[in-house]
């Protein structure tokens, strides 16, 4: 499957999910059973971890169909990078969506600044270009957005295996938007 149709599947299953007629394909003991022996997901969708945000359901997506990579505020850091470089080197994925979150906390959180912690505080680092790239009075939402573009940007800038694919046409990366109260994905 190629880079378009791979976009257009995304899409097509978005439409679904917002008309709510999940067509719930490829969720069954014979789909189990077919990816024993390996998987071929045509997207790569690096997300965020909040709970309301569901990459397999709001695409419509069957078992072996999304290769789903989660941190909170969807950024990418060693570990997700890795995740991805993986899909692309050994699973034939052609597709990486950035996939942000309207009212995502993580995001919040860095622009409210303050002490979190170790551990969040260094999660957070992540988002602070996408901060100081928006504009003045930006909204929580309109950061989410520019992380989501930078952080697209980003997996190039950190990674040889994504960036030579990309480079070679093999692959594309695109920032999205999930709206919680449609369920629509934006793609920006």
């Amino acid at each position: 499957m190629g880079i378009q149709e791979s976009l257009d599947r995304l899409k097509a299953g978005n439409e679904r999910f917002v008309k709510d007629h999940l067509d719930g394909k490829l969720q069954d003991s014979s789909r189990r059973e077919s990816l024993v022996s390996g998987q071929e997901p045509y997207a790569i969708i690096l997300s965020c971890a909040d709970s309301r945000v569901v990459p397999e359901l709001a695409f419509d997506a069957g078992l072996g169909e999304l290769f789903v990579v989660r941190v909170a505020g969807n950024i990418a850091n060693s570990s997700s990078i890795a995740s991805m470089e993986y899909a692309v080197a050994h699973c034939g994925s052609k597709l990486i969506v950035v996939l942000g979150h309207q009212s995502c906390g993580a995001v919040t959180a860095a622009v409210n600044g303050g002490d979190n912690g170790y551990n969040l505080n260094h999660l957070l680092s992540h988002i602070t270009p996408a901060i100081a790239a928006s504009d003045k009075g930006a909204t929580v939402n309109d950061v989410v957005k520019k992380n989501a573009e930078m952080t697209a940007k980003e997996l190039c800038n950190r990674s040889s295996i994504i960036s030579t694919a990309v480079n070679k046409g093999d692959v594309k990366i695109v920032p999205a938007y999930y709206n919680l109260d449609s369920g629509r994905v934006d793609f920006l």
